[in-house]
């Protein structure tokens, strides 16, 4: 798909004000609408149909990368990577599965963002679990939560609430807030005059301690892997994939009573659906990697 090129861009110069104001201007579809368009370009690999659906939805884009607001990145480029996600969902949506376009690119859209904050951050290497990565976007809000705001190291006992919370140690509670904090001095200090193009200390610093050639070679894996996901998740049906995105990949997670009100199933039928959705993306993942030469036999 070439038409990125021909989207407004969000810039620091132009103003997020003017982009929002710019993307207002795209119409949103209708179910059949959506549907026609979906087909003109499954079909006939028809570009315009394509990015009519790509501008109807960027407002989504632009929704969900405000949710990421507080990790000290050029917002303008975090709203780009949105809008690289949700073009990925474009190409890849299949309208014959009767989900709206929206519903499919939430994940697309938010899992490019994710992957564009740790490359950037370089916090959470790709040896850490994915309670270790919830860590990471969710401990601020955890912090909210208890009302432990303040800058520097976290009370003992709110260490433990948060580690407990969220299903890490309080070692990695105790490292992860120190990183995201800053310690004495705040990351998320902001350098220079207020406004939309000012920057925060963390944008200026470097980790004197990296490696860089371990560090690229880091992200060359990360890119892999990602890629893998991405392959994976074709072996799971459209609500298996829903369902373990909005539980264990969305930076929200739902709860199982929200999920059962939405597909008016029990709970435990929407745990058992996530459990066994989760095993088969585990099982594809470890196939893929080692038809790939990524993993070794057992």
């Amino acid at each position: 798909m070439s038409n990125y090129a021909n989207l407004p861009a969000p810039t620091p110069e132009g103003g997020l004000n003017r982009y929002m104001q710019e993307i207002r201007k795209f119409p949103l579809l209708e179910p059949e609408e959506e549907y026609m368009l979906a087909k003109r370009w499954v079909e006939e690999q028809d570009t315009q149909a394509a990015h009519r659906m790509v501008t109807s939805h960027l407002r989504l884009a632009a929704k969900i990368a405000m949710g990421y607001r507080g990790y000290g990145l050029p917002q303008a480029e975090v709203i780009s990577e949105a809008n690289v996600g949700l073009m990925q969902a474009v190409k890849r949506f299949d309208p014959e599965k009767g989900f709206r376009l929206a519903t499919y690119a939430m994940w697309w859209i938010r899992a490019s963002i994710q992957e564009y904050i740790l490359r950037s951050w370089s916090l959470v290497k790709l040896g850490t679990t994915s309670a270790q990565k919830k860590l990471f976007f969710n401990l601020r809000k955890a912090k909210a939560k208890i009302g432990a705001l303040e800058e520097g190291d976290l009370r003992p006992e709110n260490v433990k609430q948060i580690a407990t919370d969220l299903g890490v140690t309080e070692d990695e509670v105790i490292s992860m807030n120190r990183r995201l904090s800053g310690g004495d001095a705040s990351l998320n200090a902001t350098v220079g005059s207020e406004g939309e193009g000012s920057m925060q200390w963390q944008d200026w610093l470097e980790d004197e301690d990296a490696d860089q050639a371990t560090d690229y070679a880091e992200r060359d894996e990360m890119e892999a892997r990602r890629a893998l996901l991405v392959q994976a998740m074709d072996v799971l049906n459209e609500r298996e994939r829903d369902i373990l995105t909005q539980r264990r990949l969305a930076d929200e997670t739902v709860t199982l009573e929200d999920l059962s009100a939405q597909y008016d199933v029990s709970r435990e039928r929407i745990r058992q659906i996530e459990v066994r959705a989760f095993e088969k993306l585990q099982k594809r993942m470890r196939d893929l990697a080692m038809a790939k030469g990524m993993l070794e036999s057992a």
